[in-house]
């Protein structure tokens, strides 16, 4: 048994000497002809790190080719399969405009979108590739709107937006929690105003509400009476959205404060 193992060793070690020594005549060889086809066949094979640095070669290659489009999305193609989804972007993005007219050129401007939304992180950290795949992802969907994966860029698009829609109720959240009223009724605001139909209406408009108030009872006597009014606005325009509201009980207990400080700004006056 001993020996059965030593030999399968051996057996797999000069497998893989012979196979390192195959590529090395790949890459050292003068045809360039040659090079493409194992390069594609690497790439079948999804051996991706051999073909890449033989599609890196061959671009200079074929430059002024008629292969030179071909080897290009190959190299794009081999960038993402290897999980480098920026550099894959840039890529995809350079054949587009390269080879506009070609059939891989549709292809290439999802690729690009798709590969900005592989980077778009969670919710709670920077968004910038988030935004980068939604205008791209656009882009697509403007270019080709008969394409068969224009149902595919719209549902990563609604996903990229509802991150966006969730970053931004937080951020909103977080004025709240830290008595910032005033940033929050603004954050509140822009978040009803961008996600009109976000699944966080209902909280917004409460949360609105109760900063509102907040804001009027913590500020100067000059602006108190706006910001009371202006409470007693967003509480309506919170009732009329949610007449059945869970929320409905306290916030009628809210409002009858609001007017009764209203109402005795009116007896001063």
């Amino acid at each position: 048994m001993e020996n059965k193992f030593k030999y399968l060793s051996i057996f797999v070690l000069l497998f893989a000497l012979a196979s390192c020594n195959e590529y090395q005549k790949v890459l050292k060889s003068p045809d360039v002809d040659f090079k493409y086809e194992k390069a594609v066949e690497y790439f079948n094979d999804e051996e991706y790190a051999k073909a890449y640095p033989l599609f890196d070669e061959l671009l200079i290659l074929y430059r002024g080719t008629d292969k030179a489009a071909e080897v290009y999305y190959y190299y794009a193609m081999t960038s993402y399969q290897l999980k480098d989804f920026i550099l894959a972007a840039y890529h995809f993005k350079n054949f587009a405009k390269t080879f506009p007219n070609h059939p891989k050129t549709e292809l290439a401007y999802y690729m690009i979108g798709y590969c900005h939304y592989l980077e778009s992180p969670s919710f709670s950290l920077d968004q910038d590739f988030t935004f980068k795949a939604i205008n791209d992802l656009q882009l697509f969907a403007n270019l080709y709107p008969t394409s068969d994966k224009l149902l595919s860029a719209n549902e990563l698009i609604d996903e990229l937006r509802a991150k966006l829609e969730q970053k931004a109720f937080e951020r909103a959240m977080l004025y709240y929690h830290m008595e910032y009223y005033q940033s929050a009724v603004v954050s509140f605001n822009i978040v009803l105003d961008e996600f009109p139909d976000t699944e966080f209406r209902e909280d917004c408009m409460y949360y609105r509400s109760v900063s509102a108030y907040r804001l009027a009872t913590n500020s100067i006597e000059e602006k108190k009476l706006q910001r009371l009014i202006e409470s007693k606005t967003s509480y309506l325009e919170f009732k009329e959205a949610f007449s059945e509201s869970r929320y409905n009980k306290e916030l009628e207990i809210l409002f009858s404060t609001i007017q009764a400080e209203i109402n005795s700004f009116k007896i001063q006056s």
